[in-house]
This record gives structure tokens, C-alpha cells and sequence, in this order.
């Protein structure tokens, strides 16, 4: 990467004898939307509050546009930040809450105007200037947030769940909003949350986290299908994971033994013996009434869940793991209680060294 415009090199946060961000690694580039996702605890926001200046790194080095930033102010680093409850002055009117951090500055009184209208228009929000907050939605206080962040063009935008708060179907139009006015701007996005599907829908790279640990850092679609570590393949998305031996390789196809079965899986870098993870998701899956060759798992159709757009297969297999494959519609030919045989095309499924 050329001259990224954020740079993590080997950041720690320690809270007491708790470690919460480990070792952190992370370059980010100028007009990137990078988002920082992990269950709660897994270090995200700490990241994030150490690089707006929030908290202090415990060790390690943050640079933005390669100078070293860890002495500087939060308003001293060409960064902003936009929290999921917004902080928005309930006193002043739409305009004078966009306005803030230039009237600080003491910027002159028409350049004011001018920029702020701007950001109204730019965030859909023109006509609104003289509403104080509690007359708006939901969705129009977060606009709010982001054009009073965006009308000081601070270099980086920093997101902690900005979306947090709102329903589902605000949320993902929202989602989709952000995304286009991250790309008209050309600014640096570095977005917080703990939702896979936001994540991948947003987002240039994701850096998913657990434990304080950066576990994988890929474009979106390399992440679902192509999942580096265990934890990566069961928190994106959804996935079927079972913990095996190789006992056999021809060219790059792999046959593990399972407690849940026998299995086919492509990995190149495995030999036989090692102890390894496959993982598969539920739409890769297939099922048939009699053994496919190179499979031996049997299993139990549990039953069938409903979720609009598709239908999951619950089956009970021989070692007691649940797992499900999902259609359009309903397999008319299995009902419950039918035994059944799984199976996939060996490339659908990911191989995944075993962590140590």
C-alpha cells in the first residue's frame, strides 16, 4: 500500500492487567471505508478511541499521513468522530449543531454558511436547518452527526455503531447512504460494529477482531468465502464447522475423518495426519437419499426454518452436531425424520489450519 494515511505498528491498549487490543498491525488507505467488526470485548472501539485520541496506546506507534500522532489532541488530528448517540446539542438548532466546531475555530461568519449549507444539502437535510433535535427522526439527528463531523474536512471519519439506535429497515438504507457519501467525498471511513452483514455490505476491507486480536483483514467477499481462521468462518455469515484429521490427499483434495462423518475439502497446504477445521457454508450444501463417494455422513432431518428469502434444513447427525443447509424453498422430497446423506463439491468448502 502507498502511503497509507493511517498506520497501527504494533499497538497495545492494556486496561490494568487486562489486555484488551494486542500486537495491532493495520495500515489503512487514503479514501478507504475499513471497518473494525468483533462481538463486544473484542477491542474494536478501544482501536478506534486510541487512533480519534480518546485513550492512550499502552505501547506501539499510530501515525496519520506518517507523523506519529500519540502526543497530539484529539482536535489537533485532522480526525472525527461520529458516536452512536450522536451528542448533539439539544439547545441549538440543526444549523448551529453543524456549525459548532467551526464557530470554535472562529471561522468567518459567511464561509459558516456557505460550508454548512453544504453539508445540509450533501446529507439531504436542506429545510431542516432551523429544527432543533427532538423534532427529528432517528435516521435525520444521525445526518446531523455526520455533517457536523464532515463540515471541519477532517482527513479520516471515524464511525463507533453510528446505526446502532435505529430500526432494521432505517439501518440498511442508512447503510447504503453512508457508503454512497463516503465514495462522493473521497474520505477516509473507519466504521465500528459488531454486525457481519453491515460489515460486508459497506466496507472496502473488513479487520475482523476477537480478543483484542486482529484475526483476518480482507475485501469483504474474501472474508465469507475465504475465511483464514475458525472463528472468522463460524462469526461471518453463517457456517457449518467440524474439527477433523486428514487421512488422505490426492492432488489438492483433502479426506478428513470427523466425528460427524467422512469428508472431502481442497486445501494444498495440509498433509495427512494434521489435525485441521472445514468449513462449509449452509447454500454450498447438498443432501441425497443414498452415500455420495468420497462423503460418508449421515444424518437426521430435524426440521425446516422458515426465513423469507430461504429455508433452512436443521439435520441431527451421528455425533450429535447440528447442522443446516439452506434453499429458495422447501425440499419437498425429505421430510422430518428422513435420514440423509450430506455432501458438496469439495472446492465449496474451506480448509482451515488448526490454531495452536
Amino acid at each position: 500500500m502507498n502511503n497509507p494515511i493511517i498506520s497501527l505498528e504494533g499497538v497495545e491498549k492494556r486496561f490494568g492487567s487486562n489486555l484488551v487490543v494486542k500486537k495491532m498491525n493495520l495500515e489503512i488507505a487514503e479514501g478507504e471505508f475499513l471497518t473494525l467488526l468483533g462481538p463486544s470485548g473484542c477491542g474494536k472501539t478501544t482501536t478506534l478511541r486510541m487512533i480519534a485520541g480518546f485513550e492512550e496506546a499502552s505501547a506501539g506507534v499510530i501515525k496519520v499521513e506518517g507523523e506519529r500522532i500519540e502526543d497530539k489532541e484529539p482536535f489537533q488530528r485532522n480526525v472525527n468522530t461520529v458516536f452512536q448517540n450522536y451528542a448533539l446539542f439539544p439547545h441549538m438548532t440543526v444549523f448551529n449543531n453543524v456549525a459548532y466546531g467551526l464557530t470554535i475555530k472562529k471561522v468567518p461568519k459567511p464561509e459558516i454558511q456557505e460550508r454548512v449549507m453544504e453539508m445540509l444539502r450533501l446529507v439531504q437535510l436542506e429545510g431542516y436547518e432551523k429544527r432543533k433535535p427532538d423534532e427529528l427522526s432517528g435516521g435525520q439527528k444521525q445526518r446531523v452527526a455526520i455533517a457536523r463531523a464532515l463540515v471541519n474536512r477532517p482527513k479520516v471519519l471515524l464511525l463507533d455503531e453510528p446505526l446502532g439506535a435505529l430500526d432494521l429497515k432505517l439501518r440498511k438504507q442508512m447503510q447504503i447512504e453512508l457508503k454512497r457519501l463516503q465514495k462522493k467525498l473521497g474520505i477516509t471511513f473507519i466504521y465500528v460494529t459488531h454486525d457481519q452483514e453491515e460489515a460486508l455490505t459497506m466496507s472496502d476491507r473488513i479487520a475482523v477482531m476477537h480478543d483484542g486480536i486482529l484475526e483476518q483483514l480482507d475485501a469483504p467477499m474474501e472474508i465469507y468465502e475465504h475465511p483464514k481462521t475458525k472463528f472468522v468462518a463460524g462469526f461471518i455469515g453463517e457456517s457449518n464447522i467440524f474439527d477433523g484429521k486428514v487421512t488422505d490427499k490426492k492432488d489438492n483434495v483433502l479426506t478428513v475423518q470427523t466425528e460427524a462423518g467422512m469428508m472431502q475439502v481442497c486445501g494444498a497446504d495440509f498433509e495427512v495426519g494434521e489435525e485441521m477445521h472445514v468449513a462449509i457454508r449452509p447454500e454450498y450444501m447438498d443432501v441425497s437419499k443414498t452415500p455420495v463417494d468420497g462423503f460418508d455422513m449421515p444424518g437426521t432431518v430435524k426440521d425446516f426454518i422458515y426465513q423469507g428469502t430461504v429455508v433452512k434444513t436443521a439435520l441431527d447427525m451421528k455425533n450429535g452436531q447440528e447442522i443446516k443447509y439452506s434453499r429458495f424453498e422447501q425440499d419437498t422430497d425429505i421430510a422430518e425424520g428422513n435420514q440423509v446423506y450430506v455432501y458438496w463439491r469439495p472446492e465449496k468448502a474451506v480448509a482451515i489450519k488448526k490454531s495452536m
